[in-house]
């Protein structure tokens, strides 16, 4: 297991566009699983490649809800997200994600591990179909909707080199990033009882 590290805003890093795989590889699956492990030590429920700088189209996610031991509950998920989790099994990983279909809108309270400790409200589409490869190598589609969608819109985002601040009203993004300019972020021992999930 790798743990890579996670850049944070604000990184000019972040705001590079990530370059599409021609080819699922093996080299590739070996980061997409640094990726997961990364992902985990973290905390969070989704991350993409260019958060640990890599530029390419690579994100996973886990939305399973968790109890306060970590074991997931498949029971709270939407009914979406459970045929998603029995048919492609969380983490999820996906190469070359891209949404081909939305409807519905919906908004969420979201944090991002790139930008760690600050949390607002997001809108976003309610329900997406989305195609990728997956870690074999196939091509894949799905509908999914609840916070799956939400976070693979967010990590899609970091692809094309956008932060989830980039979305709020003007003062309320420049508020967020002049707080960190000045105080920097908050400490991780200040967070631990925080139970809002990153991306």
């Amino acid at each position: 297991m790798s743990v890579l590290e996670v850049l944070t805003f604000p990184d000019p890093r972040l705001r590079k566009v990530s370059q599409p795989l021609k080819e699922v590889t093996a080299k590739s699956v070996r980061f997409a699983k640094d990726l997961v492990d990364t992902m985990y030590v973290e905390k969070g429920i989704g991350l993409s490649a260019p958060q640990v700088n890599r530029l390419e189209r690579i994100i996973c996610v886990d939305t399973r809800p968790r109890d306060k031991e970590g074991r997931y509950e498949i029971t709270e998920m939407t009914e979406l997200e459970q045929n998603l989790s029995e048919a492609l099994k969380f983490p999820l990983v996906l190469f070359n994600p891209v949404v081909i279909g939305h409807e519905g809108s919906t908004s969420y309270d979201e944090g991002c591990l790139s930008v760690p400790g600050f949390y607002e409200t997001v809108k976003g589409y309610d329900k997406i179909s989305v195609g990728a490869l997956s870690l074999a190598g196939d091509s894949i589609t799905f509908e999914i909707d609840g916070l799956t969608s939400i976070c693979i819109q967010h990590e899609i985002d970091h692809l094309d080199g956008k932060l989830f601040i980039d979305r709020l009203s003007l003062i309320k993004s420049n508020k967020i990033k002049n707080k960190i300019k000045k105080f920097g972020y908050p400490s991780k021992d200040s967070d631990e009882d925080d139970d809002e999930l990153e991306s």
